[in-house]
């Protein structure tokens, strides 16, 4: 398969190029930013793109037989101004719908779409299990994944194969949350955040991109799927498992009052989550490397 990959010079997007060249497939890269490419593969082409234009991606689509789009400005790299939030939803909705409009002019469109977005959809959740079939929820981060997602539902009419990754916190040590929530750890002042209750729905990175190839190559594979671990945990065990992944104590709890004065409401992120399961990838009978959270941090550090 020739997969066309946004974001792919990202986090979890030069992971996923690694992992599908290694399946023989092969990849195009739409990057804002080619020079971060060097640590791509060699057979990897990258086509500089400003997540905004259609036109560039004209001739692609019809090269492409799948897309994967995973382009969007980070969430947690700067407190959420009314400028930033506009940032966070314009890049996700904007991208989305310059992708979209690109594959329904290509003569020789792409079968599968496979579109990012988190379980930030069904908002703050308590206690309740959250399947792909739990309604979206009202807060910020909500709203962006409803409009997000929407961008590119016009694409199932034209018989496109659409998936939308609903991800949770992808672990790694070279990226994304994870050496932001261990540092504090690592200078002996790691602990819950808030009450400690709220969940976390956690994801290898070698499963986030395990997964996104399955759904990939797997026919049934459409509509939405929780890409999470099979065993959720709140953040208390969250912080217990890091302290002892990282031979640290886990003793000092970090105040709801002192993050969200620090952070502003972008300590919702932190304060708190969803009990997110990834039922439909469990039907389709994908296996997680790593289903419990410290044989991940144990493979991990």
């Amino acid at each position: 398969m020739k997969v066309l990959v946004s974001g792919g010079t990202g986090f979890v997007g030069s992971s996923l190029v690694h992992e599908l060249q290694a399946a023989n497939h092969t990849c195009m890269v739409l990057s804002r930013a080619p020079e971060r490419s060097l640590n791509l593969p060699d057979r990897v082409t990258v086509h500089q793109w400003d997540a905004r234009a259609v036109e560039p991606l004209f001739d692609l689509m019809d090269e492409a037989d799948a897309v994967v789009h995973l382009a969007g400005e980070s969430i947690g790299a700067g407190r959420w101004t009314a400028g930033r939030k506009r940032q966070i939803l314009d890049s996700r909705v904007a991208s989305t719908q310059a992708m979209t409009a690109a594959l329904l002019r290509a003569e020789r469109p792409p079968r599968v779409f496979v579109q990012a977005s988190a379980v930030g959809y069904y908002g703050s959740c308590d206690d309740r299990v959250i399947t792909e079939e739990a309604p979206p929820g009202s807060d910020f981060l909500a709203r962006v994944c409803q409009e997000w997602e929407s961008a590119s539902l016009e694409l199932e009419t034209r018989g496109v194969r659409r998936i939308v990754a609903r991800t949770g916190i992808v672990l790694s040590a070279e990226g994304g949350a994870l050496p932001r929530m261990a540092l504090p750890f690592k200078l002996f002042a790691g602990g819950p955040a808030g009450s400690g209750r709220q969940w976390m729905p956690w994801i290898h990175l070698a499963d986030e991109v395990g997964a996104l190839r399955f759904l990939l190559e797997h026919e049934q594979a459409r509509g939405p799927f929780n890409l999470t671990a099979t065993n959720p945990v709140t953040n208390r065990e969250f912080s217990s498992l890091l302290g002892k992944a990282l031979h640290r104590p886990s003793l000092l709890p970090a105040p709801a009052l002192a993050l969200r004065l620090a952070l502003g409401e972008m300590a919702d992120l932190i304060l708190t989550g969803q009990r997110a399961v990834p039922n439909r990838l469990l039907d389709l009978d994908y296996t997680f490397r790593f289903p419990d959270l410290e044989s991940a941090l144990h493979d991990i550090y």
